[in-house]
């Protein structure tokens, strides 16, 4: 089964296959995250910086929701690029109907409860009174469209794991063009406030969902369903949560270690909330490389790994550590020399700005950790390690809990001690990691090297 759509990544050049795949995806990213940007300045501009801390304060929250439905979808991309690579079309077809199914359930259930408690999880992290109302709403707003946020990110992840890495870019990048614009109708002309973004982001991720549908049935003959497709297959859902689950609770654990790491910003008060909000944007923006070139390397590694083609896997595994370290040398100098004019895009207060500019400054000095993260996590689970995420989630919400609160209070460091505590956390879920590759990956994949990264 062809289409000009899907990529085979079981010959040619590694390193040209990664870069290729990643491009589409990395420009769509990095569109997402100028989206998410764009957002910030808004409502902190044109809503002020009470708004613009609401939305900072609510973030730990919803990429918990986002994050135990995202690992479904993305546990179903491995099974379905593994399926792909060893020419198992109809495995291909009844592992994305069953992934669909799960990815229509498990939102709907996140999100309902999320709606009820969401006052309560925000009380739990001590969020200032001046913005709770305002972080109350936004969160309610995000639960509502978290069905459609899930569903699009599924479709993407099921195009990805095929080799189609433009479609998604073409419908996110139409996607973020509406979110903006709507953005300034809800914002600056109809004067909405904070809930007038939020609704704006669930009106264009519908759409989104929507019009990429309809553009997979008629364009990827996997799409294009019989009913002898759609059926309910327990083995097919349980490959898709032996990877998925492990996920799952791998970013979920991240999102309630994050949620910690929230609570110990809120008690300082509404200008270190904002100053973290800002680095948070730019930190979400700098995570993208690393997550688009881990989505690239999961890919090119499932897809090699169903053609028993191992040393593929390997020749993309030091592909991507290349490509890691030169990403990473570049962006380590835009945040040294040019942190204090990107947080100043958000807000005009000098004290955030200031306090935003040293947060960037020391975050950077790990992105190298940050990077073999992504790279190792991306072989680890296009292979089909369902124990690493979950160990790594693990390993990060420990240092979470446990190290912030050396930093800021035990050490001294007080606010400064919040963005080392991240870096601190970074350095250690990648020695994990790279432990990791050096016990399970060269194991399972039965090649006998004498180096190794």
């Amino acid at each position: 089964m062809t289409s000009k759509n899907i990529t085979d990544m079981t010959q040619g050049n590694p390193t040209k296959h990664l870069l290729l795949f990643a491009l589409p995806t990395l420009i769509g990213n990095i569109f997402q995250q100028i989206y998410n940007l764009a957002d910030s300045i808004i409502v902190g501009r044109f809503v002020g910086a009470n708004a613009f801390a609401a939305i900072g304060a609510t973030s730990s929250i919803t990429f918990l929701f986002f994050a135990l439905c995202n690992g479904i979808g993305g546990g179903g991309g491995i099974v379905v690029s593994q399926f792909y690579g060893a020419h198992e079309d109809a495995n291909v077809k009844k592992c994305i109907v069953n992934t669909a199914l799960i990815m229509l359930i498990v939102p709907l259930v996140i999100g309902t409860l999320g709606f009820i408690f969401v006052p309560q999880f925000l009380r739990i992290l001590s969020t200032p009174e001046n913005i709770l109302f305002d972080a109350i709403s936004y969160t309610r707003y995000m639960c509502v469209g978290l069905l459609f946020v899930s569903l699009y990110n599924f479709l993407s992840s099921m195009l990805r794991a095929l080799g189609d890495s433009k479609t998604p870019l073409y419908f996110l990048i139409f996607s973020i063009v509406l979110n903006i614009t709507l953005d300034i109708i809800m914002v600056c002309v109809l004067h909405k406030g904070i809930q007038g973004a939020a609704l704006a982001t669930i009106l264009s991720q519908l759409t989104s969902v929507i019009l990429c549908s309809l553009h997979a049935y008629r364009t990827n003959p996997y799409f294009r369903f019989t009913c002898n497709d759609i059926q309910l297959s327990r083995q097919m859902c349980y490959k898709v949560i032996r990877l998925g689950v492990p996920m799952s609770i791998q970013f979920g654990l991240i999102a309630i270690s994050s949620m910690a790491v929230q609570r110990i910003v809120n008690s300082y008060g509404t200008i270190v909330v904002a100053a973290f909000t800002a680095t948070n944007r730019i930190e979400q923006l700098i995570h993208q490389p690393y997550t688009t070139l881990g989505t690239s390397i999961s890919t090119f590694s499932g897809q090699n790994f169903g053609a028993k083609k191992n040393d593929r896997v390997l020749s993309g595994y030091y592909s991507g550590i290349r490509i890691m370290i030169i990403l990473t040398i570049f962006l380590v100098f835009i945040m040294q020399f040019f942190g204090r004019a990107i947080a100043g895009l958000f807000v005009e207060d000098e004290a955030i700005i200031s306090l935003g500019a040293m947060g960037l400054r020391i975050t950077s000095l790990f992105y190298l950790a940050l990077g073999m993260i992504y790279v190792i996590r991306g072989v680890l689970t296009g292979i089909g390690d369902a124990f690493f995420s979950l160990f790594n989630g693990i390993v990060e919400v420990i240092g979470r809990f446990t190290i912030p609160a050396l930093f800021c209070s035990y050490l001294g460091f007080g606010e400064a001690g919040i963005w080392i505590s991240s870096g601190v956390v970074w350095l250690i879920s990648g020695v994990t990691a790279w432990i990791r590759y050096l016990t399970y990956f060269r194991s399972k994949i039965s090649i006998e090297t004498g180096s190794s990264i």
